[in-house]
């Protein structure tokens, strides 16, 4: 195990983990890949030299934050300043992530992003800034992660959220074959994950997320063509942008 607690991978798997907090993801995820994806019309169109204020969920050791930052600063946004929170359940992955990427802009954090506590943290990265709602959240396959560990209501929920504190949303849901790829992983490594049973929402998950995002305030407007192991990112505006 790496390290104690639900947070490590179970047997001699690094891969059969509960959170999703895999220990070397981007030797296997590049994150040069996932930057190929994106398309200037993802973003939203902001005022020249205004800073841009982002969350990163799930960032793990924050390869592939950097190359948002990046790619930001260099394709979308030349004249602001980007500003990024990046989140992830794992202490050990933020430690890592911190003594690797040393840009001033992007802050690391330990959080959970479906805890009341840790929201409350985020809040007030936020208030740093004189700000009640980031500009972009990213979301790079992390719903899966969120849906297995908290259950079809608490999941709707949080996507039900999403609009009180983006302007817009660039996310890359994972299919049900990952669900089952992960359970099929846990239980060979002899755990399993508590609420697999229990999810109503399967097959039709990633029409559930655009249909819940879309009837909660987004609209959708991009989409890019699937990436060498099958997924999509999208964009999601504020109807009210």
């Amino acid at each position: 195990m790496v390290h104690e607690g639900n947070l490590a991978y179970h047997g001699e798997d690094p891969g059969a983990v509960q959170y999703g907090n895999f220990i070397n993801y981007y030797s296997f995820h590049n994150s040069s890949q996932r930057i190929q994806g994106l398309h200037a019309s993802m973003f939203p169109e902001l005022a020249a030299n205004e800073d841009i204020i982002c969350l990163d969920i799930g960032c793990n050791t924050g390869e592939l934050t950097k190359g948002v930052y990046d790619y930001l600063k260099n394709n979308i946004y030349p004249k602001s300043s980007i500003r990024i929170l990046a989140v992830d359940i794992d202490p050990i992955l933020i430690q890592r992530a911190k003594d690797n990427i040393t840009i001033s802009d992007i802050t690391f954090i330990n959080s959970n992003i479906m805890k009341y506590d840790d929201l409350d943290i985020i809040g007030q990265y936020l208030k740093s800034y004189n700000r009640q709602t980031f500009d972009i959240v990213f979301c790079f396959s992390v719903t899966m992660w969120l849906h297995l560990n908290s259950g079809d209501e608490d999941f709707l929920t949080f996507l039900k959220s999403i609009k009180d504190y983006t302007n817009t949303l660039i996310i890359e849901p994972q299919p049900w074959k990952c669900y089952r790829n992960a359970q099929r992983r846990m239980k060979k490594s002899g755990c399993n994950f508590p609420l697999y049973e229990t999810l109503k929402i399967r097959s039709n998950v990633e029409l559930v997320i655009e249909d819940t995002l879309i009837k909660n305030g987004l609209i959708k407007t991009y989409e890019s063509p699937p990436s060498n192991w099958n997924r999509k990112i999208q964009s999601f505006h504020s109807v009210l942008k």
